[in-house]
């Protein structure tokens, strides 16, 4: 049994494999690459994170989710991030004049490159630990986990988050659907409402009426109606309860559409 995680070795997603403790880490290219391992059934799960407390949803891991059939996130963790500039080793920081790292990372040090590096370019790295194959000069600086790095590279003291209560949301993903949740303390759904008034509005009501309260909402665009949207939401439910379901069904007879994308 082997979890797929976004590599290469050293990223966050790799210590979220590690601590979800649910099989062999495995890496992979690509979010796309592991979709299509858990779909050949190369891996058992897959880590995918999906929000971050300061950079909010990860949009395209939204998108795959909602994109794909057959699979349902079973867990949830919420690790603390703690991202260092890495350069290499004795370089200068007052000549660094590019930066590595993965879009989400360096949105989240967004703050911190304005305030020290402000005429640096920032170019997106695959994750954060492939920007340390991308730093060939001493101009060149990345930004990636607190993990150990080789002699060729140093990291700085202290995290360099805009906020140091900097934490990211993934979900262990494996092929199956909701029917075989024995319970849940949440559930993640994604749901489209018809285009008119008040649509949203009485979709949402359904879980106030019953208590049941939202710990997240969220919407992307559908890619082939403009102006159109797919809202995610995650509450605070038990899958299993008869309540639970009764409010499902509700949300049934007033959406265009419900999916339901995790139960953990």
């Amino acid at each position: 049994m082997s979890t797929g995680y976004l590599g290469p070795e050293g990223s966050y997603s790799q210590t979220a494999a590690e601590q979800f403790g649910m099989g062999e880490p495995k890496a992979y290219p690509s979010f796309y690459a592991l979709f299509a391992a858990l779909g050949r059934g190369e891996v058992s799960g897959i880590v995918l994170p999906v929000e971050n407390s300061l950079n909010g949803g990860v949009m395209r891991n939204l998108d795959l989710l909602q994109e794909a059939e057959g699979i349902i996130a079973v867990r949830e963790l919420n690790l603390k991030i703690d991202h260092r500039l890495v350069t290499l080793k004795g370089a200068d920081l007052s000549k660094i004049d590019t930066i590595y790292s993965h879009p989400q990372a360096l949105g989240q040090c967004a703050k911190y490159i304005e305030e020290h590096f402000p005429n640096a370019r920032t170019v997106p790295a695959p994750s954060t630990s492939a920007c340390l194959g991308m730093i060939k000069s001493p101009s060149d600086a990345g930004i990636t986990g607190s993990r150990k790095v080789d002699e060729r590279f140093e990291l700085s003291n202290d995290s360099i988050s805009d906020y140091p209560e900097n934490y990211t949301q993934f979900l262990y993903v494996v092929k199956g659907t909701a029917d075989g949740v024995k319970s849940s303390r949440k559930i993640f759904l994604s749901v489209t409402c018809a285009h008119k008034p008040g649509a949203l509005v009485s979709a949402l009501s359904v879980f106030a009426g019953e208590g049941i309260n939202l710990t997240r909402i969220e919407s992307r665009p559908i890619k082939t109606r403009l102006g159109e949207y797919v809202f995610f939401i995650e509450v605070t439910a038990d899958y299993a309860s008869p309540k639970t379901r009764s409010v499902l069904c509700s949300l049934r007879d007033i959406c265009s559409s419900i999916k339901i994308l995790g139960c953990y």
